[in-house]
């Protein structure tokens, strides 16, 4: 078999220690890098830097589709589900919550990384097309250089809420979720600071003096432009 190998940051969340410690062993032969984490909620804390996650659907905190439910509204990560639910409905549930793979235990090992592979390389493939520049009305936003100007005038923003202002410009006309926005800006979606989120969220609308231009999507998150 030819060509070369990625290498691959995975996630095997695997509450089970034989099937864990063959997962990270089998990986780790094929030079990957394989990460053990126990429980769901490790996966939701600690999901940045990973190329792929391997999901078993029975973990000892909740279940594995409602962490995949979880994860999915911060990070767009391949994942693979391998569990030994081999029925249909939950193959369908686990597609439809937004696995990339199913894969119904015991794998084959060989299997198992090849498809591994295919969805990182997929991931890899997919284009970048975020923007560089930003305008709405007389608000103009330069994501490389960070620098906003209003009506021709700079606007001197703080790190955190330049971070804010480019998750949702880069994103014009997309409702963007508040846990998204945690995630991004100050890397953890689940830790209690939300109320961070509050004061710099105000603090950049009064600096942009442009009411209406990020609106809130009530119980959601916010959306950039009119």
């Amino acid at each position: 078999m030819g060509g070369k190998r990625n290498f691959v940051r995975v996630a095997v969340v695997e509450d089970d220690d034989g099937v864990g410690d063959a997962l990270v062993d089998a990986l780790t032969a094929r030079s990957h890098n394989a990460t053990r984490m126990q429980r769901g909620e490790d996966l939701l804390l600690h999901h940045k830097g990973f190329d792929a996650v391997l999901l078993d659907l029975g973990l000892p905190d909740a279940d594995g589709l409602v962490i995949l439910r979880n994860l999915r509204t911060v990070s767009d990560v391949p994942v693979i589900i391998l569990t030994a639910r081999d029925d249909e409905r939950s193959v369908v549930r686990g597609l439809r919550v937004g696995a990339d793979d199913y894969l119904v235990k015991p794998p084959r090992l060989n299997e198992l990384v090849a498809r591994l592979e295919v969805v990182t390389r997929r991931r890899r493939s997919e284009p970048d097309h975020a923007p560089d520049f930003v305008a709405a009305g007389d608000v103009q936003v330069d994501l490389t250089a960070r620098v906003v100007t209003v009506a021709g005038e700079d606007v001197g923003l703080t790190s955190k809420e330049f971070d804010l202002l480019a998750a949702l410009a880069s994103r014009p006309g997309e409702a963007v979720s508040r846990q998204q926005l945690m995630d991004e800006i100050w890397g953890d979606a689940y830790v209690a600071i939300s109320r961070t989120l509050d004061v710099h969220m105000n603090g950049l609308r009064s600096k942009l003096n442009r009411p209406g231009l990020i609106a809130t999507i009530r119980g959601y998150g916010y959306r950039w432009g009119h």
